[in-house]
């Protein structure tokens, strides 16, 4: 079958990314969170792979876990805590131990722009849904942020910086806390 070259070159960039995704184990870095209406969070970004990951914010003391099952939203103004299945979330692409971006996904684009590799994703089943843009820096290849934008259009950046792989994370990092002073939730 032929297949056009730059089909060709998109399909080795999808490998690369995959393989680098893959391969990332263990990473602290420092992330500035930007919406399309205007504000801005800063903080470090935890990630265990596979299934795990931590955001924590410097301007506020909520934060987002994901502790290999379930990723847990903390809300520090309400003080109480909502969570969801990974798989039911947009990091499960990220999370998942056998990560790809072409099974359950569509490699929607890949383009150069900016000094930057991007990989435009969307959900397969569930295309409306919305897209995770992915930003690589081509030397060397390493992911710099990725945008989320969800089905109405709206646009959440996460850019990193002063990565750091392979470093040791306190298992504590990757488990849901409820914060002092907060009251139990249970389920009725």
């Amino acid at each position: 079958m032929f297949v056009p070259m730059f089909a060709q070159a998109a399909n080795g960039d999808v490998q690369k990314a995959e393989d680098y995704l893959r391969n990332l184990g263990t990473v602290q870095a420092d992330f500035v969170q930007s919406t399309d209406n205007g504000s801005r969070l800063s903080g470090t970004f935890y990630l265990n792979r596979p299934g795990k990951l931590r955001f924590e914010y410097n301007e506020t003391d909520d934060f987002i876990v994901a502790d290999g099952i379930f990723i847990y939203f903390y809300d520090s103004e309400m003080k109480e805590q909502s969570n969801a299945p990974i798989g039911q979330t947009l990091a499960d692409f990220l999370l998942r131990k056998d990560l790809s971006l072409t099974n359950d996904l569509n490699v929607k684009k890949v383009e150069r722009e900016g000094g930057y590799k991007i990989f435009t994703l969307a959900q397969k089943d569930d295309d409306g849904a919305g897209l995770v843009k992915l930003f690589f820096s081509e030397a060397p290849f390493a992911l710099q942020k990725w945008q989320v934008i969800d089905a109405a259009g709206m646009t959440t950046e996460i850019k990193l910086s002063n990565m750091k792989r392979n470093v040791k994370l306190p298992a504590s990092l990757f488990a849901y806390i409820a914060p002092k002073g907060d009251k139990p939730v249970y389920n009725d």
